[in-house]
């Protein structure tokens, strides 16, 4: 049997350049070599591109380290080719798992060029990966659509240079504390807890650092973090959540920032989480509801906020969640009874069994 040539595409412009390198690493180090011919794909920082050959394993990695894409490679990995544009290797492939988490690669920007090419991919299209991305549109749209969620205020770059008092009076309505984010960027990067209103507005200028788009968020306190992960039904079935997981930030970090998340261990994962039973079928029914509203495809995780009182609240959905084997995203599916290689090997048949561009 010819065997499937799959790209895994990692790396890319964002902040989370790393985490990418890492998630495609134990993507590369379980797919089965007997069905699969696979061809490491990774995108530098200045947006190169840089093709490897298969390795397993592709990288050696110690706790803490943050690997790198650059034109000589990746650590002992010696690029194949290396070209400003997307390689002649791309169009020679039967699909590709992009592991590209931030802007420039889960945005939708990554999925329009793969679907220029009329190549098979894993996870949203154009549309629903460029919401999911916006903290500003896609919490919009769910409040229009009658989702529970919290209270925000938007700031598109515009309104804060012209009419900057009223978007700061309005911030104040939501009380404090408050959450100050920028928009486009993942791994909880640029995002402040303001308890201070006189910090507010130096906040929102550290945050457009990162984006011009902002949204300040009213901070949903002694609420439980629920998250809940999902993939596309077989057979276009419905689509199938796990078993939810609850995050607990210990004192020494105020919520689960990016050094909370990767670069220490001040957070208890708690999978799956304790919860009651309607509580939890809630839940899952919830992310699948938000999941087929974005137009989602192949897999997404949801989060939520439980308050005290088990109100459910949606924070945001992200529709290419880390992927190494110790993320939340694959342990929910192995508590849910789904392993990690068979859950690489579900999306990419997932994305091969399914129309390619528009449909």
């Amino acid at each position: 049997m010819e065997k499937i040539r799959v790209g895994v595409l990692f790396g890319g412009r964002s902040s989370e350049h790393s985490i990418s390198c890492i998630s495609a690493n134990s993507i590369i180090n379980v797919l089965d070599r007997n069905k699969y011919e696979v061809v490491p794909m990774g995108i530098t920082s200045d947006n190169s591109w840089v093709v490897f050959e298969d390795k397993n394993p592709f990288l050696t990695l110690a706790k803490g380290e943050l690997p790198e894409v650059t034109k000589e490679g990746i650590q002992s990995n010696k690029p194949v080719s290396f070209s400003k544009f997307p390689p002649n290797d791309l169009i020679t492939l039967d699909v590709i798992f992009p592991v590209l988490h931030g802007p420039y690669g889960e945005d939708g920007t990554i999925q329009g060029l793969i679907d220029l090419h009329s190549i098979a991919f894993v996870g949203s299209g154009v549309l629903g990966s460029a919401i999911g991305m916006d903290k500003t549109t896609s919490k919009t749209l769910l409040k229009t659509a009658g989702f529970p969620v919290g209270d925000f205020v938007t700031i598109l770059d515009s309104q804060w240079k012209n009419d900057k008092q009223n978007i700061l009076k309005k911030i104040s309505e939501l009380g404090l504390p408050v959450f100050v984010k920028p928009a486009r960027a993942g791994s909880s990067l640029g995002i402040q807890k303001i308890k201070d209103a006189s910090k507010i507005e130096a906040a929102i200028e550290e945050a457009r650092v990162h984006d011009k788009r902002i949204i300040v968020e009213a901070s949903i306190e002694n609420a439980r973090e629920i998250e809940c992960a999902v993939i596309t039904g077989e057979d276009k079935k419905a689509a199938r959540s796990s078993l939810p997981a609850e995050i607990i930030v210990k004192k020494s970090h105020e919520f689960y920032d990016f050094e909370a998340k990767y670069m220490d261990d001040s957070a208890d994962l708690i999978v799956p989480a304790k919860l009651d039973k309607k509580i939890q079928a809630d839940l899952q029914l919830l992310a699948a509801r938000v999941f087929d509203y974005f137009n989602c495809e192949g897999l997404a995780r949801v989060d939520f906020f439980l308050t005290k009182d088990d109100e459910i609240i949606v924070n945001e959905i992200n529709t290419m969640p880390g992927f190494t084997s110790i993320s939340m995203f694959p342990r929910m599916w192995e508590a849910s009874g789904v392993k990690y290689d068979e859950l690489v090997d579900y999306l990419i048949q997932e994305a091969l069994n399914r129309p390619i561009g528009l449909h």
